[in-house]
């Protein structure tokens, strides 16, 4: 009994942890492409351009792009959403081949 509450608990650190990762890589994220984007829009609006069309260049916007790609991925994978492989899914295969492999055992008898 208390062995199994104490797998429980170390299960639930290990998600609080993940949790926390997962909000401290979305705080960097804001923060770090925040200030590269105020820089990169100073400098191009220093050489020239346009407030507008430094802001809403590309260039501008592909890291946050690329690191946000990543971001999505970490949320997916600790926040457990899955729309294609959700834990109803998981149920249903491991029946299927429960199945499968009941039926292959039943013809060798």
């Amino acid at each position: 009994m208390e062995t199994n509450r104490r797998n429980k608990q170390l299960i639930a650190r290990k998600r609080v942890a993940q949790l926390k990762g997962f909000y401290i890589h979305a705080t960097v994220y804001v923060l770090v492409n925040l200030f590269l984007t105020i820089v990169s829009v100073n400098s191009r609006m220093g050489n020239g351009e346009s407030f507008n069309e430094a802001l809403f260049d590309l260039d501008t916007f592909i890291t946050p792009l690329f690191w946000g790609i990543g971001l999505a991925f970490h949320a997916v994978r600790v926040l457990g959403y899955s729309p294609f492989f959700s834990k109803d899914w998981e149920d249903r295969q491991i029946q299927k081949y429960m199945e499968e492999d009941r039926i292959h055992s039943e013809k060798y008898k």
